[in-house]
Parts: C-alpha cells; sequence; structure tokens
C-alpha cells in the first residue's frame, strides 16, 4: 500500500526539522534544563538529498564545556515518515557536566487516543500479545522492556498511536532498555522516548547517543496502518542482498547428529552428505543452516568463545561446506554468539582485559559468562577482524548472531559513580558498527539477528538484520505460532517458521516433534521457512516436502509483496478458525485453518475485495478451481468447508 496525499499531508504533524530551537529532543546539562538548540549554543544546520527517497538534516552546536550536539533528521519524501537521532560528543579536554534526562519528545492532537502496544517475545507462550489501551485526559503510562539489557522482552518497541481518522505509527531504535513514557494532557498526547536509565558525565573524545525513533503518519484506521508500515518497511528497512530484495528462503539443516545437542556433531563430511542426499531427493535449499556447536565446546554448545572450527570436524575448516554451497547456489548459514564470553573458553581465558565480568549478588549462570564490551573501540576492532576473517574463510553468505544471557547485570555492576547508562551506551554502539563493518567488507552478507528468539529485533537492528529466527517460543505449537505469525506480518514482515508439529492426537501440545505432514506446512506459510524433512527421511516425507514447498513458494512471494489483511481474530486458541489475506493489485491468496477443536465445519469470511473486478480462486493442492464477482464476494462473503485440523490455501487472479 503505497502513501496518498491525505497521509504526506500528515508530515508536519510528525516534526519535521523546522528550527535548532524546535528540535523534539529535550536534556539536562548539569543542572540545566534544555529543548532543542538554544541560540546559545551557535547551532549550525545543513541539507542534503541522500537520494530520491531521503532528505537528512543535520544541527551541529556546541556548549562552552566543549560538548558537541548534533540532531540528525530524516525525512521521507515518498512516505509520511521523520526519525530523528541525537549524539554528543565531548570535544573539550576535560570530563563533561553530567547529561541526562535525554528525550525526543513528539507531540500529537486528536479525537479519542488509543495506544497499541504489545509485550514483544517474552520467552513463553505469553509473549506477542497486543493491547489497545484508551488515552484519558490525564493518563500516564510507561511502555518498557524488562530490563536486563534486551530490546523486545516484556515490551515490543513498534506501537501504533490512533486517533479518530489518523495515527501515527512508532518504532524505537534502540537494542538496550528503551523507555517511551505517554502523556496524554489538555487535549494532545506526548511521546517522549530515550534509554530508560541514562545520567553521565562524558570524558573527552567520548560520544552517546539516543536511540533512533521513527514516526509514520497515517491516515484511515488500523488495518490501513499496517499495511503503509509494511510497505515502508519493504522499501526502506528491509536489508538487501546484492541490491535486490531478499526472496522467499527455504532452510534446510542436520542437528542432533548421534544424539549430540543442537550442532556439536557437525562435520564436513555429514554435512556435504546431507547436502548430496537432499538434492538427490529433489530438496535445494537456499539457505544450509549450522548453527551452535561447530566450535570446540565439549558437545556442550553454551561454551562459547573458541570462535574457530573443531579441528577433528572440519580439519580443512568450514571453506569445503561454504564452497559446495557456492558451487550449488546455496548460502551458508552460520551461528555465533560473540558478546557472551563462558569462563573455560580460550576467548575468556586470553583476553580477561575485553571482558565486563559480573560483580552482583551471587549468580552461578551470570558468574560462569561474561560479556564481551564492545563499548571499549579496540575490542571491537579485534572482533571485527576475528569475525571477518572466519566468514571469508569459510565463505559464510549468512551470519547469525544470537545473544542468549541479560547484558543489563554486567553494565549495571561495573558502572562507576556519575555514569549511569554509559556502558550500555556505548556497548550497543560498538555492537552497530560491528554489523555494519560486517557488511562492509562482505559485501553481499546479510545478517539473522536472534537473542534467545526475538528479544533484540528494535528498527535499528532490523535496518541492519532479519530475524530468521524470532523466538524460541512454540515451533510445533500451531496455536501460538499463529498468534506471533499475526504480529510478525505486521510489524518485521520478512521472519522465518518451522515446519513441526507438537500436537498431540487429543488436540493438546507437547514440545516433542510428532510427524510431519501437510498441517504443519500449512502453519508455516511465511516469508523464509525451515522444512523439517530430515535427510535421511523416507521417500514418502522427501515427497510430502516436493508437494507443499511450491505452494509455499508461491505464498511467500505474495507475502513479500501484497498488502496483508487478517481475516479473523487470532487468541491462541484451538476452537478458532484462523484465516489471512494477502492482497496484491492483480493476484493475493486467501489462507484458512480449521484448528483442531473448531466445531463448525464450514466458515465464512469477508476479505478485502474489488467489486469491479473478477476472481478466479485455485486451490493447487485440492484441485479445486471457481470465478466469482468481486461484487458477490463482498455481498456474500467466502465460504469454504474444512476438515478438523487442515488449512487451504486459495489463490487468485484479477481480471
Amino acid at each position: 500500500m503505497k502513501s496518498t496525499k491525505a497521509d504526506m499531508s500528515l508530515l508536519p504533524a510528525l516534526h519535521p526539522f523546522t528550527t535548532p530551537a524546535a528540535i523534539p529532543v529535550t536534556y539536562t546539562l548539569g543542572g540545566r534544563r534544555f529543548c532543542g538548540f538554544p541560540e546559545e549554543f551557535h547551532p549550525t544546520v545543513s541539507h542534503r538529498r541522500i537520494d530520491a527517497r531521503l532528505e537528512e538534516t543535520v544541527v551541529t552546536a556546541h556548549t562552552p564545556e566543549g560538548l558537541e550536539l548534533k540532531a540528525v533528521c530524516q525525512v521521507y519524501l515518498d512516505y509520511p515518515v521523520v526519525d530523528w537521532v541525537m549524539y554528543v560528543t565531548n570535544r573539550g579536554t576535560e570530563n563533561s557536566p553530567i547529561l541526562s534526562d535525554w528525550r525526543i519528545v513528539t507531540e500529537y492532537a486528536g479525537e479519542s487516543p488509543r495506544l497499541a502496544h504489545s509485550n514483544g517475545d517474552t520467552c513463553n507462550q505469553e509473549g506477542y500479545t497486543w493491547w489497545t489501551d484508551p488515552l484519558p485526559e490525564g493518563t500516564v503510562r510507561t511502555v518498557k522492556p524488562d530490563g536486563d539489557g534486551t530490546s523486545c522482552k516484556g515490551a515490543f518497541p513498534y506501537m501504533r498511536l490512533c486517533f479518530n481518522g489518523w495515527g501515527v505509527n512508532v518504532a524505537v531504535g534502540w537494542t538496550g532498555t528503551w523507555q517511551v513514557d505517554v502523556r496524554c494532557t489538555d487535549g494532545r498526547v506526548s511521546l517522549s522516548a530515550g534509554q530508560a536509565a541514562f545520567a553521565s558525565y562524558l570524558k573527552p573524545g567520548e560520544t552517546v547517543r539516543t536511540p533512533r525513533m521513527t514516526y509514520e503518519g497515517y491516515t484511515g484506521e488500523e488495518t490501513r496502518a499496517a499495511n503503509l508500515w509494511r510497505s515502508f518497511y519493504f522499501d526502506h528497512i528491509l536489508p538487501r542482498r546484492d541490491g535486490n530484495p531478499l526472496p522467499p528462503q527455504l532452510v534446510l539443516h542436520t542437528w542432533m547428529i548421534d544424539g549430540l545437542p543442537e550442532f556439536c556433531g557437525v562435520t564436513e563430511e555429514n554435512q556435504i552428505k546431507a547436502l548430496e542426499t537432499y538434492r538427490a531427493g529433489g530438496l535445494h535449499p537456499d539457505i544450509w543452516w549450522i548453527d551452535a556447536g561447530w566450535y570446540p565446546c565439549n558437545n556442550t554448545w553454551p561454551i562459547t568463545g573458541n570462535w574457530y572450527p573443531h579441528p577433528e570436524h572440519f580439519p580443512r575448516g568450514m571453506g569445503p561446506v561454504g564452497q559446495y554451497c557456492d558451487r550449488e547456489n546455496m548460502q551458508l548459514l552460520v551461528w555465533f554468539e560473540p558478546e557472551r564470553v563462558y569462563h573455560t573458553s580460550d576467548l575468556f581465558r586470553q583476553h580477561p582485559d575485553f571482558l565486563l565480568k559480573y560483580r552482583g549478588a551471587p549468580n552461578q549462570w551470570l558468574e560462569e559468562n561474561a560479556l564481551l564490551n564492545l563499548g571499549d573501540p579496540a575490542v571491537c576492532d579485534w572482533l571485527i577482524e576475528l569475525i571477518d576473517g572466519i566468514i571469508k574463510e569459510s565463505h559464510i553468505r549468512v551470519y547469525r548472531q544470537d545473544f542468549n544471557f541479560p547484558p543489563a547485570p554486567y553494565w549495571d555492576s561495573n558502572t562507576e559513580p556519575g555514569r549511569v547508562g554509559l556502558l550500555e551506551n556505548l556497548h550497543i554502539q560498538g555492537y552497530y558498527r560491528y554489523w555494519d563493518a560486517l557488511l562492509e567488507r562482505n559485501p553481499g552478507l546479510w545478517i539473522d539477528s536472534c537473542a534467545s528468539g526475538g528479544r533484540r529485533n528494535d528498527l535499528e537492528t532490523m535496518r541492519r538484520a532479519v530475524p530468521l529466527h524470532y523466538t524460541d517460543v512454540g515451533y510445533g505449537n500451531h496455536l501460538i505460532k499463529q498468534l506471533q505469525h499475526r504480529e510478525m506480518f505486521q510489524w518485521i514482515p520478512y521472519f522465518r517458521a518451522h515446519t513441526m508439529n507438537w500436537d498431540q492426537p487429543d488436540g493438546t501440545y507437547g514440545n516433542t516433534n510428532q510427524p510431519l505432514d501437510e498441517f504443519a506446512f500449512q502453519n508455516a506459510m511465511t516469508p523464509a521457512m525451515t522444512c523439517m524433512v530430515e535427510w535421511n527421511d523416507s521417500p514418502a516425507m522427501y515427497a510430502l516436502a516436493r508437494r507443499m514447498l511450491p505452494v509455499w513458494r508461491k505464498a511467500a512471494a505474495l507475502e513479500l509483496s501484497c498488502d496483508y489483511y487478517p481475516l479473523t481474530d487470532c487468541r491462541r486458541d484451538a476452537s478458532d478458525w484462523y484465516a489471512m489475506q494477502f492482497d496484491g493489485v492483480r493476484e493475493g491468496f486467501i489462507q484458512i485453518i480449521r484448528n483442531i477443536r473448531v466445531a463448525e465445519d464450514s466458515v465464512t469470511l469477508h476479505p478485502y475485495v474489488d467489486v469491479t473486478k473478477t476472481y478466479t480462486f485455485t486451490d493447487v493442492l485440492g484441485k479445486r478451481s471457481f470465478v466469482v464477482s468481486g461484487a458477490a464476494l463482498a455481498d456474500e462473503g467466502f465460504c469454504d468447508r474444512l476438515e478438523p485440523r487442515s488449512g487451504v490455501i486459495w489463490f487468485y487472479t484479477k481480471a
């Protein structure tokens, strides 16, 4: 969905740059409160056109103490979108005054304000749940993640401020603990956003920054808001490979080899054997996935810090596997967790000066691990050189980064007096610099973001990565996945699902794999998919995959080019139908799933239709087809009958 003139008319309400004094940032410096950049700081303004679709304004000012203030505003010319970020650098020779209460503040006015927000990935089945809260006069509401130092656990850094007839999509770009305070006073709603805790002086040469705040205006209702965001995301946020949009990606892998956990059993021999077997069976992956355990870890994958291939498993390194993938037009993906350093690893012993060690109350897990201090430029440089070398030697085309512990206890227990929030701020800047360097040094490389699932998928991270593994919860629980996918399709629309079944014959869900079937594929129709057919599976399993994957690939391509319309409620309830529509200019599809305990044999849906068109619907798997007018669909709805625990995808064209 593209923006309209009505949408673009909202740009002035989104606080683009006007004057230095009106920059939407507030801060306290040395006990004195400021809004914007006052004349006494002698601000200068520069404008530049980044490309045909984006303009940037940079405002620079200097305080008497030697602090350089820089605010950067980007205005998109094809969408009603503005984003802001501010930097402060100590250019002086002495420590600066304390900088605190640092927030980007925007304000809006409209009728019946509401805030739509989510709890993000909570690492349990309650995650990815949405609420819409009214904002009556006098409301003060705070939205922030749990405080473990990740950006998506307990609160989602994407939210929507809704008024009657219009609203604002809001996204936070900060991979630590952010905070948004929502206040409704005198008929106006203000959003005050920043790092949750920051009150620090800066040493000479140090730079700190705010989260990047992105605001998109929209006219109409929330379904339109979601599709305008999706379109902006695909055009401006989603990383590209060799300049091209990411297409659907099929993932295959081998794991739990010889009973060893995760990928501790992978070798050059068994990886190439599995690849050859898959190809002989007619399955050709876009991505060959090697996850945790490929390094020396004594068959215990959480022992991280030995970043080199296991010499017994890969005596020639991983290069032969990567070269095989290159020859066969596949991309090798390899897992890393560089920020967590286990106490028995080479890195822990050889570079204690690179680490922040936990100094708080007794906690075995925190004490056994340390945080690689990416806030130290020398440490960040060392890591860039190390991992860049492995990427090149191994022919890695997708760099996968995980993060399986909370960084906040390491920052907090090492904080110096007068330096609250400084370690977090410097670390996150180093994290961005590290990824930017890998991407710059390896053209065509792309990044998979993971943090025990989806705990670090804020917008600044998503400008550099995609969440192929957006959660650690519910891989084979279809009801949980339906709820998760509902949120992901609207806000982070490139992601991956597994074709797993965890449901028992009685309709309950456990966490162990049941036989793979068509229903598992129906619940994994996402832009990327991991097909759980094992390399040594039966011919029947290979035949199932060959039947289902063409349907998935066609649906996934439409998911990346069409507008998205949920057609049913989604309550993580086995008694509910689940349906969605992807609609494009000339084609689209409707998917319907009858969960195991749905009582009704049929369902009538009310899809988005163009009453001037004629629709030809085709169920490829069921070999059914029919033609109907858009006017009839609008009047009568779309009806289908399904067996319990089954699904269907109706592809359609418009004429």
